[in-house]
């Protein structure tokens, strides 16, 4: 098995948070975002690493800020550690590929959720009363089921090891203010579609994902990281059959065997077998050669 980046300890450098995934320094004027190797489910980090996962994080991301960056700026200053601040210099080795230097954003305090097909706690929420985040959907619809139009479905932020809260649009107006919820929706869609019609040409469907966005003084920015596979349900297209679950390149693999063994879903998380562990690296792997080519590719 190969090695991994379980977390960071960078003596002289503050570390400012420790998130699911990344580990977040504050350099005074700028952040580095690091994405380390772990893994989590249903909000709950795992206790074994996914080897190279938070170099194919931090290249997907890339990948998509670029494409983006006509629709929306976003906080990105350089992922080359060789223009990053003295005090990183002694750590190069092990910020290399997996590494940002950020502008120092506001985070918006919601999670800006569009889903283009009926799964997840989407589909639970259907099955229940025929909404999605409070939006009525029709009658007759399946599991993995194409939606009408793309939906926007915001949800709170929760802490390390809380879930996330599915809120609809007036909920998400009352947190951020009716004008930057709109904005917000309105980028979030239009960041999806573009997101998707490209994905779709390499194989790939976008199911639903989330974003991210931030303040750098007046203007809206987009931060941390944009339609990876721990963002997003990808699923390959050639296998997509509506009525049920779908194959997919994210993180799906590990919450089949999560689910297939009766975990309550709650700390301590259960150790992965190695067949996990090394079959999704590879989901994740095919789904940066899909998108951005062997340029992207992991060392």
């Amino acid at each position: 098995m190969k090695t991994s980046v379980t977390e960071t300890n960078f003596a002289g450098l503050t570390l400012r948070q420790r998130g699911k995934v990344r580990d977040i320094y504050d350099l005074g004027d700028s952040l580095l975002m690091i994405a380390t190797d772990r893994i989590s489910a249903f909000d709950v980090v795992m206790p074994d690493p996914v080897p190279d996962k938070g170099k194919v994080l931090t290249q997907i991301s890339l990948f998509w800020f670029d494409v983006m960056k006509d629709l929306v700026p976003n906080h990105v200053i350089t992922s080359n550690v060789d223009a990053y601040p003295k005090a990183c210099k002694p750590y190069a080795d092990a910020l290399r590929g997996r590494s940002m230097l950020v502008k120092k954003a506001s985070p918006l305090p919601v999670e800006c959720v569009v889903r283009g097909y009926l799964s997840g706690s989407g589909w639970k929420s259907y099955q229940q009363n025929r909404t999605l985040c409070g939006i009525r959907l029709p009658d007759g619809l399946t599991e993995s089921d194409r939606l009408p139009e793309p939906l926007f479905t915001p949800s709170t932020k929760a802490e390390i090891g809380l879930h996330d809260e599915n809120i609809d649009f007036d909920q998400a107006a009352k947190l951020i203010g009716k004008s930057l919820a709109d904005q917000v929706k309105a980028l979030s869609l239009a960041i999806y579609q573009k997101g998707v019609e490209l994905a779709d040409s390499k194989g790939i469907i976008i199911a639903d994902t989330k974003f991210e966005f931030g303040l750098l003084g007046d203007e809206l920015v987009l931060i941390d990281e944009v339609l990876t596979p721990d963002s997003s349900r990808f699923w390959p297209k050639a296998s997509y059959r509506p009525g049920g679950s779908q194959e997919s390149f994210d993180k799906q693999f590990v919450r089949d065997y999560l689910l297939s063994i009766q975990w309550n879903q709650k700390p301590p998380a259960p150790r992965l077998p190695d067949h996990v562990i090394e079959g999704t690296r590879k989901k994740y792997l095919e789904a940066l050669q899909l998108l951005a080519g062997p340029n992207y590719a992991v060392n």
